[in-house]
């Protein structure tokens, strides 16, 4: 109970609705699960959105560690992580477009292994975004009440509840775009243009990263 009594429910009330309103804005996860669902299907498109849920999570426990503090104050750990999360990124572009003409493959149901690769590459995306890392560190802080004690608890579930809301969220887009790209199966080429758009999506992200990683560089 005692945990509990450290959480405000006006702010973390208020973090929800922010919490929403941010997984909707267009960016990185969102994105993807939005080209793959139109590429691959609502089921492919629903489970990366769950992977990239959970991992966000990964970046919740690094915050409540006090880790991603660290990782931000070392140059050489947060350019690793930037280059980690971009070669992960290409590499899942690259995986996209190699089965780009190949759309009857994208869109079966699969088997257990299959679909659980899609989660856990959804899982690792988000897992090596080195841009959560420093959202995190500066989002929820603006939810917590250092007063009412447990701070660490306070991050704990603020970002559990991130991660269920982004599952959610994302789950839905996922289902409602690989709707939209079940009605567009018909034509074969637009098939094989919704797979490329889902590889041009990872590939775009991964070269952000990277544009990124030049700046530091020379700056």
């Amino acid at each position: 109970m005692e945990l509990l009594a450290s959480l405000d429910p006006v702010k973390v009330g208020k973090f929800l609705i922010s919490a929403v309103a941010l997984t909707l804005a267009p960016g990185p996860d969102n994105l993807m699960v939005l080209g793959l669902g139109l590429a691959r299907g609502r089921l492919e498109g629903i489970l990366f959105g769950a992977g990239c849920a959970l991992g966000t999570l990964v970046h919740t426990l690094l915050a409540t560690l006090g880790i991603s503090a660290l990782i931000v104050a070392s140059p050489a750990a947060f350019t690793g992580l930037k280059i980690a999360g971009a070669a992960y990124l290409a590499w899942l572009g690259i995986q996209v477009l190699r089965h780009a003409r190949d759309p009857a493959r994208g869109r079966t149901n699969g088997v257990p292994v299959r679909r659980l690769g899609v989660f856990l590459k959804g899982m690792g995306a988000a897992a090596v975004n080195p841009k959560l890392v420093v959202f995190f560190l500066a989002f929820l802080p603006q939810f917590i009440v250092p007063a009412h004690g447990e701070v660490w608890f306070q991050t704990l579930v603020l970002g559990v509840l991130f991660g269920l809301q982004g599952g959610l969220v994302l789950a839905l887009i996922g289902y409602f775009a690989g709707t939209l790209g079940r009605r567009m199966a018909s034509d074969p080429r637009l098939v094989v243009g919704l797979n490329v758009l889902a590889g041009l999506v990872f590939l775009t992200l991964a070269l952000n990263l990277a544009v990124d990683l030049v700046f530091l560089a020379i700056a």
